[in-house]
């Protein structure tokens, strides 16, 4: 719970304010859980502060709730994609992502509103573009940079992002310090598991088995 608040204040989530008269406040709940590794082992205990998004009324507290999400497919053809030309992939988990999204009624986003998804996807989208990064036309939550004789290939997916590079950059915190100040060294890892879908890699055979 404290490192919950800790993620609140480096965030800047919220400023407290004086309830306005006759004002409908959405109220807030912890909700806890346990997280697992790819073997179904607990690793550690989470707890979360949410908004009780359910008592929203559309048009006053929110209007717009969509946010792309990528398509099943869509990592299959990149899996195949970075095991064809023998890149590196590496998945970036954000720490508190949702957090880090822009609403209207908090200085940011908070996990249970329902326009939180599309808050966090809006600055994600416009970070990467800022950053050069061009949007796919067809899947919008591929982004793609051309980086010398380098590619560079970002896929959102969730709260997380994969990437990969055309020639296996060894130094891993040379494109996370440029990509996103949001990950920590310990979110940066080589990817071999994906949504309880373990990945398997054969650099001279180049084949993939999920």
């Amino acid at each position: 719970m404290h490192e919950e608040l800790n993620n609140f204040t480096r965030n800047e989530v919220w400023t407290l304010e004086a309830k306005p008269k006759g004002a409908r406040v959405i109220g807030t709940k912890w909700v806890f859980m346990n997280k697992q590794d790819d073997e179904g082992n607990i690793v550690r205990n989470k707890a979360r502060l949410v908004a009780k998004g359910y008592s929203q009324v559309e048009g006053i507290d929110f209007r717009e709730t969509f946010a792309p999400v990528v398509r099943l497919e869509a990592i299959r053809f990149l899996l195949a994609y970075v095991t064809h030309h023998d890149m590196m992939l590496y998945q970036m988990d954000v720490k508190s992502a949702f957090l880090n999204g822009y609403i209207n009624e908090l200085s940011k986003a908070l996990y249970g509103l329902k326009q939180i998804p599309r808050a966090w996807f809006e600055r994600l989208r416009d970070f990467l573009i800022e950053k050069g990064f061009k949007i796919g036309r067809v899947d919008t939550t591929l982004f793609t940079k051309k980086m010398n004789d380098d590619i560079f290939v970002c896929q959102v997916v969730l709260q997380g992002i994969w990437q990969d590079d055309g020639k296996g950059i060894r130094d891993v915190n040379d494109w996370r310090a440029y990509l996103l100040p949001w990950v920590s060294n310990q979110e940066i890892e080589g990817r071999d598991i994906h949504l309880s879908r373990k990945i398997n890699k054969r650099s001279t055979q180049k084949i993939q088995d999920g």
